[in-house]
């Protein structure tokens, strides 16, 4: 695989293709843990883990599975690496685990993971596949990231609530202090989707600026000077 190829895969799933703000999948898990920034990114983390090793997989397997039963057999090797990836967060995370409860679980029916799987470790190598899962998986990493430290933040007045879960001893950060009486709505569900709305429209007016300035004719030298 070539580093354009590379570059064009990587760029499609932090940007182009990002599945939080462009392809609108998974919201459900999106919304519902991201009240802070440590719950949304772990989730996005094993996310990532379980994309890219079910493309990995299916990349590889891709030419043995009939096509009339590929649903059902990705759908058995999602399971199968969720499986994988559950029992490893109750193992080594379990505190963590607990807050997450379901969602791991529920990766299996992420509509994020089996579309991947179906437009592109379906009909692409290895090596490509691989690269995109965690290419799509960092791109909703951001979105979690930004989401849940946005609602923490604005709804407690903290960062990285529930550090302690992941590393022992650690302390959240009290950006505004242990007076601030926080925003409920931002750690409701209504501040989930006006949080991410906020973020679609930030994306969308980034890219409609760059649209423009790509249109923008170029800068007309200095006239020639006439005798």
């Amino acid at each position: 695989m070539d580093t354009a190829r590379l570059r064009e895969i990587t760029w499609n799933g932090l940007w182009k293709q990002n599945t939080g703000l462009v392809q609108l999948l998974g919201l459900c898990p999106i919304l519902a843990i991201s009240t802070n920034l440590v719950n949304a990114v772990s989730l996005g983390l094993a996310t990532i883990l379980v994309m890219g090793l079910v493309n990995l997989v299916i990349a590889a397997l891709r030419n043995l599975i009939p096509y009339e039963v590929r649903i059902p057999v990705f759908v058995l090797i999602i399971a199968a690496v969720v499986t994988v990836v559950d029992l490893a967060f109750n193992a080594w995370l379990h505190e963590l685990y607990l807050v997450l409860g379901i969602f791991i679980p529920l990766i299996v029916t992420n509509c994020i993971v089996l579309a991947r799987v179906e437009a592109f470790a379906a009909k692409n190598e290895i090596g490509a596949s691989t690269v995109d899962g965690i290419a799509m998986g960092v791109g909703l990493v951001c979105v979690l990231a930004v989401l849940g430290g946005m609602r923490e933040l604005v709804g407690s007045g903290t960062l990285l609530a529930g550090i302690d879960l992941v590393f022992a001893g650690s302390q959240p950060l009290a950006i505004f202090g242990e007076g601030y009486p926080g925003f409920l709505v931002a750690i409701l569900p209504p501040g989930a989707f006006i949080t991410l709305g906020c973020l679609i429209a930030a994306r969308n007016w980034l890219d409609s600026r760059a649209a423009r300035r790509r249109a923008a004719p170029a800068p007309q030298g200095p006239a020639p000077a006439t005798a």
